[in-house]
Parts: structure tokens; C-alpha cells; sequence
């Protein structure tokens, strides 16, 4: 894969496939983007012959599928703190540290997570790296990164059809009485605060499981997944509960000698779209 030209190879999984099937059903491409592909001649075999969208192939024949114009604007910032903790063809999982943003905003060009992830794809011949979800730039932990459009569509629709399990640690103030549980309030925008959100009857669905890990003298470690990935959520419901997030101040957590919260995105679990095998990401 050269500078300007992104690209990955694909092993077919079942005899009989076409190149149509799989754009057009598996992987549910876009109209725009499928055409695109077919106009630029965009999937070849392993020798770089372009091939016929309707023959079918046999299984374990290696594909090649290019991408002309597909490059992400994010300027390449290289960051030690950002750590590759899973990577193929079509996705990285990289863990983000607590203080850092996803992703740039019109005042910060640079220096976040993504910028970092940038670096990495570039220093090893890439060109596109476009964040699937996101985490608060207090919270730490993993984020899945796309190295292609397809899989960048793909691992949307998963998220927005909630096929991919998020769970997250937190260590919550005071002592949970209930050994597991369902918060289950509706997160709206707060009209107070600028950045803040709150559980209000007009606002969105939110659900979040939890369990208890371990109880500490004034605090519990609770194992959070979300059911919907509304912002703030975990935070929200567990200071709506009156049990905040330690260290979370703006949803009165109390404070801690570093300064940040007890918020980790601590595991991801799918069914890869690509490979078709169960895949578990999970910082130890």
C-alpha cells in the first residue's frame, strides 16, 4: 500500500462468492461506493488483474480491494501514550489515556488520539485512520479505529445496531448495596451547562448494565456495559443513583490526588465482519 492509495487484501471464507455478493449483501456497501469501485477497476487478484464482479470464486481466494481517493485529513502526530493493543487488515484497536480527546476540535488541529493512530498508519504505508466511536476525554481505554471505508461502514452499522459489547470499569463513590442492577433514565442536554447532561423524562433512552467487582471502604469498582451510547452515560446513571464516577467532579464525584476519574473502557467483544471469528480486545 503506497502513500496514496488505501487498500486491504481479503481471503474468501465460502466457495461460490462473488465480488458483487460480497460488496452489495455481506458487507452492505453504499451504491456510491460500489459503483466507484466498479468504475475504477478497485478489486484485483493477488497478481493486480482486475476481476470479474460476477464469477463466483472459490474459497480461500485472496482478493485485493483498492481505494483511489480514500485518505483521512488527520495530521500524523506521534504519541507514545497511545498504545496498539489489536491490529489487521481492516481495524485497530488502540488504547487511549485519560486527558487526551478523540479527536481534534476547530481550536485543537492536533495531538489527540486520533492524530496519533495517524502516525502509526502512515509510518507503515497508510493513508486513512477514521475513529468508529469515541470516549470522553477524561475517560481511558479502548477505541476501534477503521483502515478502510468499507470497514469504517461496517463497524457503524455495528455499533448503531449494538453488536459490539462495550464494557467499562468504574470506580463509583460510596458503597452499592445492589450486588447487580439495570439504570435504565433518559440523558438529555443540560440547560445550565454548556457540556454537561442529565437525566430528564425528554431525553434519549439510556440503559446501562452493571455488576459489582470488588467494595472498598468508600468507593465500589463496578463492571458497566452499554446498551445505547448516549454521552456521559455510565457518568450520568451512577451519579443519578448518588453514586458518581471518584474523581468526576463535574457530576460531583469526589476528588482524587491526580485529578482524573475512575472510568476505563476496559473491553470490546464482536464478531469481526471480515473474519467472521469471535474477537475479544481487552486492556489487562
Amino acid at each position: 500500500m503506497n502513500s496514496d492509495m488505501t487498500s486491504f487484501r481479503y481471503e474468501t471464507t465460502k466457495y461460490g462468492v462473488t465480488i458483487e455478493g460480497l460488496l452489495r449483501n455481506d458487507w452492505q456497501a453504499g451504491k456510491k461506493t460500489v459503483h466507484q469501485m466498479r468504475m475504477d477497476k478497485a478489486v484485483t487478484d493477488s497478481a493486480g488483474v482486475p476481476l470479474d464482479w460476477r464469477t463466483p470464486l472459490a474459497e480461500g481466494t485472496e482478493l485485493l480491494f483498492h481505494f483511489k481517493d480514500a485518505q483521512s485529513s488527520y495530521k500524523p502526530d506521534e504519541n507514545k501514550s497511545v498504545t496498539i493493543l489489536f491490529e489487521d487488515e481492516h481495524l485497530i484497536a488502540a488504547k487511549k489515556p485519560a486527558g487526551m480527546a478523540t479527536h481534534p476540535d476547530e481550536n485543537d488541529k492536533g495531538h489527540t488520539f486520533i492524530n496519533a493512530v495517524m502516525a502509526h498508519v502512515v509510518n507503515n504505508g497508510g493513508a486513512y485512520a477514521e475513529h468508529v466511536h469515541r470516549l470522553d476525554k477524561g475517560t481511558e481505554g479502548i477505541i476501534l479505529v477503521a483502515k478502510h471505508p468499507i470497514a469504517k461502514a461496517l463497524f457503524d452499522r455495528m455499533i448503531e445496531e449494538r453488536s459490539i459489547t462495550r464494557i467499562y470499569h468504574a470506580e463509583v463513590d460510596g458503597r452499592l448495596k445492589r450486588i447487580r442492577g439495570t439504570l435504565q433514565y433518559p440523558i438529555g442536554r443540560d440547560r445550565h451547562h454548556p457540556t454537561r447532561r442529565r437525566v430528564t423524562p425528554g431525553g434519549q433512552d439510556a440503559v446501562t448494565r452493571f455488576k459489582i467487582i470488588e467494595r472498598f471502604d468508600d468507593s465500589t469498582l463496578v463492571e458497566a456495559s452499554l446498551e445505547t451510547g448516549r454521552t456521559h452515560q455510565i457518568r450520568v446513571h451512577f451519579s443519578h443513583i448518588g453514586h458518581p464516577v471518584k474523581g468526576d467532579i463535574l457530576y460531583g464525584g469526589s476528588e482524587t490526588e491526580d485529578g482524573t476519574y475512575r472510568l476505563t473502557a476496559k473491553k470490546v467483544q464482536f464478531i469481526h465482519p471480515f473474519t467472521l471469528k469471535q474477537t475479544n480486545i481487552e486492556i489487562h
